[in-house]
């Protein structure tokens, strides 16, 4: 079973680490700006990077769950590509948002749709189990005859 999914395995793996990374870089920022937990406010440069931060977490979880419902009922190969793009748009949107609010805007519009992509491909996938499982129609089989 684990084999089934390694690839997926690994990049939760790999966001994870990165989630912690962002995390790791919040500390840092609140011991260069002098701005002692659990206060949230400071200054501007330590507002950037909690806030870069706290938006990485807002969307970790629907990016788990789209990424795994996408490689289990889709394709694996494809939904770990797309996780690797989310990942780097995530990077790209920390680090912007951490230099100027204004530098956050493309990582995160790439991240959106890499998002919105993961969810259609795991919905196409769930409807077509469902079809193929409980309505005996093999929408997939019938695709795959003219590609």
């Amino acid at each position: 079973m684990a084999g089934n999914v390694i690839l997926l395995a690994a990049i939760s793996v790999l966001s994870a680490c990165q989630q912690s990374y962002f995390a790791f870089q919040v500390g840092r920022a609140r011991f260069k700006c002098k701005v002692i937990p659990p206060a949230v406010t400071g200054s501007l440069e330590f507002e950037r990077v909690f806030r870069a931060q706290q938006n990485c977490v807002e969307f970790y979880p629907v990016f788990l769950i789209t990424l795994w419902m996408a490689g289990w009922y889709f394709n694996q190969v494809f939904a770990t590509c797309l996780g690797l793009v989310y990942i780097y748009s995530r990077h790209k949107y920390f680090w912007g948002y951490s230099e100027a609010a204004e530098k956050r805007i493309s990582g995160f519009r790439l991240s959106l749709g890499t998002l919105g992509l993961l969810g259609v491909l795991g919905a196409l996938g769930i409807a077509n189990s469902f079809l193929d499982e409980y309505l005996d129609i093999h929408v997939a089989k019938q695709l795959r005859r003219y590609f």
